[in-house]
């Protein structure tokens, strides 16, 4: 049990280094842009980053319902934090649309977007560690 408890944690910070990196890829792309650079390297780190931080979220996901079917976890926090979990990942993907997007050369989007969008993944990651660790609810 506490091998899948400790998988689970690992996925997770894994996967929430390419939560936080992808945006501020996201930002550098579109400045790069603005300014007549080239980014073919960048839309390349961007789709690389995104491709195994999917790979990562099924980890942390896989590992997740296991510790839940294992110890049965109940109470309302479980269900808020899985909510905001799958926000969360919402939000991860919308971050891959918005690199296909700039791999296809639609830059749509300005950085100062790409700074607030960036913003998110923290205010997502602070109820969700509230749940996670104080369980209240």
């Amino acid at each position: 049990m506490l091998w899948a408890k400790m998988l689970h944690i690992l996925g997770v910070m894994a996967w929430m280094a390419a939560v936080f990196y992808l945006p501020r890829l996201l930002v550098n792309l579109a400045e790069a842009h603005a300014a007549g650079e080239p980014t073919g390297r960048l839309e390349g780190m961007a789709l690389r980053l995104f491709r195994f931080g999917l790979i990562l979220a099924g980890f942390a996901f896989v590992f997740g319902f296991l510790v839940w079917w294992l110890e049965g976890y109940s109470g309302d926090w479980i269900y808020w934090k899985l909510g905001l979990v799958t926000l969360m990942a919402i939000y991860y993907l919308v971050g891959g649309y918005y690199v296909f997007r700039m791999r296809r050369g639609l830059y749509d989007r300005g950085s100062i977007f790409f700074r607030v969008f960036n913003e998110f993944a923290l205010i997502l990651t602070v109820p969700i560690l509230i749940f996670a660790v104080v369980k209240i609810g």
